[in-house]
């Protein structure tokens, strides 16, 4: 398992670390209840931080790719893709489609290529 870097990760009520400064979890097996599920060790603290979530849960947010990054990666390659195409349409073509549907082709390949940074055709 790979800890996602510089991720905040919700220990509950309030308490949040990041990801890479996390360096162990411990469930709590005494007294163990709402509000008090997990020791949470954290880089730079002498005691543990005690957690209101369980130990899977922490576990999970700290080694699985945040929803936001995974659908950043899937729109940046859904662009790239459109890019692909859109480079490929004759000089032509592109003409009856300004002309014809008011879309210029090459504006949009313009803003697609600054949105991915200047990428040629890939992201």
């Amino acid at each position: 398992m790979k800890v996602q870097k510089e991720s905040i990760i919700p220990l509950g009520y309030g308490k949040y670390f990041r990801s890479d400064f996390i360096v162990g979890l411990e469930p709590i097996e005494e007294d163990r209840g709402p509000g008090k599920r997990t020791y949470v060790y954290v880089q730079g603290l002498s005691e543990p931080v005690i957690a209101s979530r369980s130990e899977g849960a922490i576990l999970r947010d700290l080694v699985e790719t945040p929803r936001e990054v995974t659908n950043v990666r899937e729109q940046r390659q859904l662009l790239a893709d459109i890019l692909d195409t859109v480079q490929e349409i004759d000089p032509l073509l592109r003409s009856i489609v300004l002309m014809q549907g008011k879309w210029d082709l090459d504006r949009l390949e313009e803003r697609i290529m600054e949105i991915l940074g200047g990428e040629e055709g890939g992201a």
